[in-house]
């Protein structure tokens, strides 16, 4: 039985992505599979919880050929994926840009575990040598070999801002990168709040944030005062957290499969972009719950 939600959302995602992320014309013959409807066939494939390609594309010959009259080889597919990657990281910005929540001004930073591997040879013989790094999960009391996802969202959770980085570095110092290369975003909006938690606590890193003209807004430690705000904490905890769920309960962020630096990187941001889809669609279509995806993953 074809769900129509999801064969609306896709449809709605093409026309956008077509119209306001043209490739334009290349030399030669043109592929099967535009660029457009790869996007459209990686969101999909997140949606509906396939983390094998190879399963996703039996799947989708069977299911969606209607609206996917061209499918590659499970090959042909990943290396397209992995070439994509600026398309699909422009594709994230450019839904967000779409909604009301990209004028929001209190935004939520929080970084999760990816782990890529859990056998010493793994770590030693990967590809993501260099890239992963060894970290530790507060929230499950255990080590972790891979990398850290940093997501800044609006409080309904759509993406603004992520990245991937080593467990080892300092969140703050990320942030600040992060924040450095999007200076011109940063620039733009008077009276940003940022929500974090204590990882992200440091005299020298408010300054820093204050001079970018952000304000922050964190849990004190037990020797502080009781910092202005910080009452709202504890229900934007519990929100950042059901957005983590959403990305690892619901597109499971932590089964991507990825082998290569950018193996990993387009299938986490394949994840991202499947998320803020869902938002902006249920947004466009007045849905109660923003971040649902119950309409479409089944």
């Amino acid at each position: 039985m074809a769900n129509e939600n999801l064969d609306t959302l896709l449809t709605a995602l093409y026309v956008k992505i077509d119209d306001e992320q043209g490739t334009g014309r290349r030399m030669g013959r043109p592929p099967r599979l535009t660029d457009s409807e790869l996007i459209c066939l990686a969101v999909a494939q997140a949606l509906l919880g396939f983390s094998s390609e190879a399963r996703w594309l039996r799947y989708a010959h069977v299911h969606m050929a209607s609206m996917f009259p061209y499918l590659p080889q499970q090959s042909g597919y990943n290396k397209r994926l992995r070439a994509a990657l600026p398309m699909v990281k422009k594709a994230i910005r450019m839904l967000a840009a779409d909604t009301d929540f990209w004028f929001d001004n209190h935004w939520i930073v929080d970084s999760t575990p990816v782990e890529c591997g859990r056998s010493r040879p793994t770590a030693k013989r990967s590809d993501m040598a260099g890239w992963a790094g060894y970290g530790y999960c507060a929230s499950h009391s255990r080590f972790f070999w891979g990398l850290r996802l940093y997501l800044v969202c609006t409080p309904t959770g759509m993406p603004i801002l992520w990245a991937l980085a080593n467990p080892k570095l300092d969140e703050r110092e990320v942030l600040q990168a992060m924040l450095d290369v999007e200076e011109d975003l940063i620039a733009g909006r008077p009276g940003l709040l940022l929500i974090a938690d204590k990882g992200f606590a440091s005299k020298e890193f408010e300054n820093d944030l204050a001079m970018r003209g952000i304000e922050l807004l964190r849990p004190s430690f037990k020797r502080e005062k009781k910092r202005k705000g910080e009452p709202l904490l504890k229900s934007v905890r519990q929100l950042i957290e059901s957005v983590n769920d959403t990305l690892k309960g619901q597109l499971d962020l932590e089964r991507h499969g990825g082998r290569t630096f950018e193996g990993v990187a387009v299938r986490v941001a394949q994840r991202v972009l499947a998320m803020a889809a869902a938002i902006w669609r249920n947004h466009k279509t007045g849905a109660p719950v923003m971040r649902s995806l119950v309409t479409f993953d089944h």
